[in-house]
């Protein structure tokens, strides 16, 4: 949103990282995590949880495991000994036709459960409450999976780590057997465990039976999620500044849709406040004096109108004395004012319409003036909980644990001297409107890092007014757009980037860029090539900001994010275009289904198919951890993988049909989890480039 006035203070309640890496260092029976701040509001979905475990319940209070989508072992582990007897036919990876059940695509989720009750059996309850530390392998030759749970129990129970290992692969064995390779017992007492190329080869059958979603269910316990988004402000055009915002809060969205949340997507536009009072008040002394003389005012009119009045408020008294009447005029009613005002926020929706269109964002408006009929309420709300405090004249609610330079508590200004209201009043507000009255479960505002502070007080401030139950608050911040020189990125005449001119400029590029191209390989440049040239250039903004670590300033550059190599958005669309020129090639027109017999045989085969199997639980981390860059390092992965398959094994001369049957079904995977990442990332596909 627009940048604030407001004195900035280190988030409250957020674990540093030094923390975090020490709460994860911590003794493998872990107590309760206590209830801070952060607990209070960081609590994950409940998708993330098995679909065999119920989710915590109010009485349980948040999850222990605020960044990670395992469970807490602690909550589970009455029923690990009441079910530790449980037949290990009854609990076996079952697979499906059509979309399968959850264990089946979360492996992790399904070992974890299973080491736990492994280690029941093994060793009694005195350790149901241990964690099975099961993990992604970190290299290929340790196999997929590595549980190293082996290690930390060895001093509670008094044994070697490897007579650890070996009692619970005893017990781990016979439940493994249909999905594992024998497991091995490396160095010490970790478990190394290698999927049978049988259950990949089933796995991969099961996503062309759904490929649209590439069998993956959604999530049983869907919650209600409000995303916080994009935010410009009226009169004022869009900006490079608006760009990141925008593009993750998307990207966020279809994430969260895509795995069965309700999800809705909020346009926090700054409609209200001085700025109004200040600008109508200008154009009434530029002769604007009535209702009809207002339409056909454009965007860039009122860009410009905002400048000089700014300008003349900055410098004139008595400008700055009839802008602050003309707002309580605006909010009294006044025929005009309210005309004018309307006038200002049809001329930006139109333009923002533009840019969203262009984009393919998909925005709820609900800007500040939403709101306004709130604000009473919260200032009454809080007098009640007894926070409201009055300092210099002003209320203020001072917050928990935070102090100035000079030692004296900080304040939240919620209502000014004269009556007025803050945006911090207004946050208090949407907060309190979006949990008790849309019931969200999940609240997420995607704005700058710069802004941590505030929420973090904001946040603060609603858990004490009791408004936020249950709820997750979350700010999901990023870093900023820079110039190729690592500073501002700014035009030459050192104004701010528009929106729009970034857009049009990569689309430009990429145009020329492919019609030379084109023509100098001798092919027509027709409609579909122009199209394509469009959504090229619009992908490659998107996957330049995406690919970057959202909390990380980035560099833009319109030569790196359009080339054909390396991550880029040009290159994934290239991976896909290529699968279809594969299946041209061979002359098929119809896909595979899950009726395909996927035979791997070939070490790129099996590589290729063994990353295809991340996907769902790749997911299901980013929903929690909301760094879409993971997703583009998944993508750039598969492609560099179909890219050492595709030069190692013959798709249209394969040695036997049935080898070419297979290739084919492979293929078709590979190009449905491109197109289903992609589709998350917001990113169209095209059938030749």
């Amino acid at each position: 949103r627009k940048m604030r006035g407001i004195l900035r203070i280190s988030p409250l309640g957020f674990a540093s990282p030094p923390l975090i890496t020490l709460y994860f260092a911590l003794p493998i029976l872990a107590a309760p995590a206590p209830r801070g701040h952060g607990a209070a509001f960081m609590r994950p979905p409940t998708s993330c949880l098995p679909a065999f475990a119920a989710p915590p319940s109010a009485n349980q209070g948040p999850s222990r495991l605020p960044f990670s989508c395992r469970h807490s072992p602690l909550s589970r582990a009455p029923s690990l000994a009441a079910r530790r007897d449980t037949p290990h036919s009854a609990l076996r990876l079952h697979m499906s036709g059509g979309a399968a059940p959850a264990p089946a695509v979360y492996v992790k989720r399904w070992l974890e459960d299973e080491v736990s009750r492994a280690l029941v059996r093994a060793f009694g309850d005195e350790v149901a409450g241990a964690k099975p530390m099961v993990t992604q392998a970190t290299k290929p030759e340790f196999g997929d999976y590595q549980c190293n749970a082996a290690l930390p129990l060895s001093k509670l129970l008094s044994k070697k780590p490897r007579e650890v290992a070996e009692a619970l692969l005893a017990e781990l064995a016979p439940v493994l057997a249909e999905t594992f390779e024998a497991p091995e017992i490396a160095g010490p007492g970790f478990l190394n465990l290698r999927f049978k190329n049988s259950y990949v080869e089933s796995r991969v059958a099961a996503m062309l039976a759904s490929a649209e979603r590439c069998g993956i269910p959604k999530t049983a316990t869907p919650q209600r999620v409000v995303v916080d988004f994009s935010s410009p402000n009226i009169a004022k055009e869009m900006h490079v500044g608006h760009l990141r915002s925008t593009i993750i809060g998307d990207t966020i969205c279809r994430l969260e849709e895509f795995l069965g949340h309700d999800v809705v997507r909020l346009n926090h536009v700054g409609d209200w406040g001085t700025q109004f009072g200040m600008l109508i008040t200008y154009l009434r002394e530029q002769g604007y004096t009535d209702a009809k003389s207002l339409e056909g005012l454009e965007i860039s009119d009122l860009v410009t109108f905002y400048k000089k009045a700014k300008g003349k408020f900055d410098e004139d008294p008595v400008f700055q004395d009839t802008s602050r009447k003309e707002v309580v005029a605006l909010q009294g009613g006044n025929a005009f004012s309210l005309a004018a005002w309307e006038v200002l926020c049809g001329s930006s929706r139109k333009e923002f319409q533009q840019i969203y269109d262009l984009l393919d964002i998909r925005l709820q408006e609900r800007g500040e003036s939403f709101y306004n009929a709130f604000l009473p309420a919260v200032v009454a709300d809080l007098k009640t909980a007894g926070l409201l405090e009055t300092s210099e004249g002003a209320q203020v609610v001072f917050i928990d644990g935070a102090k100035n330079k000079d030692g004296d508590r900080m304040p939240l200004l919620v209502q000014k001297t004269d009556g007025g209201y803050m945006y911090s009043t207004t946050d208090l507000a949407a907060i309190r409107q979006r949990v008790v009255d849309e019931k969200a479960e999940r609240v997420l505002y995607v704005t700058d890092s710069g802004q941590a502070g505030h929420f973090a007080q904001v946040f603060q401030v609603a858990r004490r007014a009791g408004w936020t139950g249950e709820a997750a608050l979350q700010h999901v911040p990023f870093g900023l757009v820079q110039g190729e020189d690592g500073k501002k990125f700014a035009t030459r005449s050192g104004e701010t980037v528009k929106l729009r001119d970034l857009l049009d400029e990569a689309v430009k590029i990429a145009t020329e860029d492919m019609k030379t191209r084109f023509l100098t390989e001798g092919k027509d440049w027709d409609q579909e090539a122009i199209d394509t040239a469009r959504v090229v250039g619009l992908s490659a903004v998107k996957y330049a900001d995406l690919s970057m670590n959202r909390e990380s300033n980035y560099r833009f550059s319109y030569k790196k994010m359009l080339a054909l190599s390396g991550n880029t958005a040009p290159y994934m669309l290239y991976a896909v275009a290529r699968i279809n020129g594969i299946r041209r090639k061979i002359g098929q027109s119809e896909k595979a289904d899950g009726a395909a017999t996927v035979t791997l045989a070939h070490p790129a085969e099996i590589t290729l198919a063994r990353h295809l199997l991340v996907l769902p639980e790749l997911l299901q981390e980013v929903e929690q951890s909301l760094y879409p860059h993971r997703l583009c390092d998944y993508i750039f992965e598969l492609s560099q993988r179909f890219n050492q398959f595709y030069e190692n094994c013959p798709v249209a001369n394969a040695a036997t049909p049935e080898e070419k049957a297979s290739r084919v079904a492979l293929c078709d995977a590979t190009a449905a989890t491109l197109e289903l990442v992609m589709g998350i990332l917001g990113i169209k596909t095209v059938d030749r480039l």
